[in-house]
């Protein structure tokens, strides 16, 4: 069995490390595999990418010229909208690798336009595509907050700040409706919520959709001495320490760190002797006053530090506003520290109520400072939640029970292919 994913980065990003993840997962279990991104930084052989120069430039272009649209309406949401307009020229190095399955990941950023991944469906080969975010069924935003008009046709988006029925998000979406209307495809959400929207939307509601969750190598994420961690990170022994990590989070308002500053202050009255660690900013960025003492340890690509990290806190928080199944959570629990969420998107899907972490209301301060409190002033308590995050994440989500599942999927597929119509 021969594999191809398809993802624009491969190294920067959620996207981007949780199909990594599926990738190491997958080596053992097919006879190849390999990646074909936009964006290539590491040196991995099995990441296909033309480095040459004017290949480079040429997707630098691309990638500034697709985001024109966006920045003419009110809100300008580069961030979190693709309308994926700029013709490519993938399909041809699909066909020059010749794989039995395609599987497609995180396209945007100028990578894939949308007609191209509709020609991808009459390629003959079975079609898969694991749902990251929104993107694939909305008119074009990656986050669509509390907007549920992918239900219908979209319009008038609020993440654009448009207020025209015939704005970028319909004319996205019409593009879509018209080149993926006959798709043959298979999508995977790695949450239940995910699961939902996508069956909910009007782009996919007929299409199979299955719920595999994203995994992680547990072996790599477990718990470390908390003492040692400290040490080698030099924080100190004496404080309870509150993480929050994400790339770029602190100027990304879905990561909710505008929401977690004045949490922090409430329980900086509360609970005595805190401070607050952040890692996955350059440490740059001017911090706010949270009431307690800030250390940012940058941005962190080393996974075995990454669990040092997490083991050298007493809590995780992720007050993201809408969220499908974090690493960051994940990546927590599996070394033993408990998390505090509200409770949103996929995050049930990780966290047990007050049994493996705390689901605070969505998006009360005082809950959430009050489920941080909760953990943190009683050690017994912390240290059951530590336990049972951990079993949590050993059961449910590692990298082998990941790539098992795919690869039965896979299997189906391939099976039935001589079932299956193509234009």
């Amino acid at each position: 069995m021969k594999i191809l994913f398809i993802n624009t980065f491969d190294e920067a990003g959620g996207a981007a490390r949780a199909a990594a993840r599926l990738q190491n997962g997958l080596l053992p279990l097919v006879d190849d595999i390999s990646t074909l991104v936009q964006f290539k930084t590491g040196n991995d052989s099995k990441i296909i990418c033309n480095q040459a120069p004017l290949e480079k430039l040429a997707r630098r272009l691309k990638l500034f010229m697709g985001l024109l649209p966006v920045r003419r309406y009110p809100n300008k949401p580069e961030n979190n909208f693709s309308p994926a307009l700029i013709p490519d020229r993938v399909p041809p190095k699909i066909r020059q690798i010749s794989p039995d399955i395609i599987h497609l990941h995180w396209l945007c950023a100028g990578f894939l336009s949308v007609e191209t991944i509709g020609k991808l469906g009459r390629l003959g080969k079975p079609l898969v595509w694991t749902l990251h975010d929104s993107w694939p069924f909305t008119g074009g935003c990656h986050v669509p907050f509390d907007c549920t008009r992918y239900k219908q046709n979209c319009g008038a988006c609020p993440v654009l700040g448009s207020r025209h029925e015939k704005d970028l998000s319909r004319k996205t979406w019409a593009r879509k409706w018209s080149a993926w209307r006959d798709l043959d495809i298979t999508l995977v959400a790695p949450s239940r919520w995910l699961a939902d929207c996508a069956r909910s939307s009007s782009l996919f509601q007929k299409s199979r959709t299955e719920v595999i969750p994203n995994g992680l190598d547990t072996e790599v994420f477990r718990s470390r001495d908390k003492q040692s961690s400290r040490r080698s990170l030099g924080l100190p022994d004496d404080k309870k320490i509150i993480l929050f990590g994400s790339v770029g989070g602190n100027a990304d308002p879905n990561k909710g760190f505008q929401l977690l500053v004045p949490a922090l202050q409430l329980l900086s009255k509360r609970v005595i002797d805190t401070m607050t660690v952040i890692f996955g900013t350059d440490g740059s960025e001017s911090l706010p006053d949270l009431g307690m003492p800030v250390v940012s340890l940058g941005r962190i690509l080393d996974d075995r530090k990454l669990a040092t990290i997490y083991s050298a806190a007493d809590i995780f928080a992720a007050p993201s506003i809408l969220e499908n199944l974090p690493n960051t959570v994940m990546e927590s629990m599996a070394c033993g520290t408990p998390c505090v969420a509200f409770r949103q998107g996929g995050m049930a899907d990780l966290i047990d109520h007050e049994t493996s972490g705390y689901l605070a209301q969505p998006y009360e301060i005082e809950s959430f400072a009050q489920g941080m409190a909760w953990i943190l002033e009683d050690d017994i308590r912390r240290t059951s939640l530590a336990d049972k995050a951990r079993c949590k994440i050993k059961e449910g989500f590692s990298q082998d029970m990941m790539a098992h599942r795919y690869i039965e999927l896979y299997r189906e597929l391939l099976e039935n292919l001589p079932e299956r119509t193509y234009g």
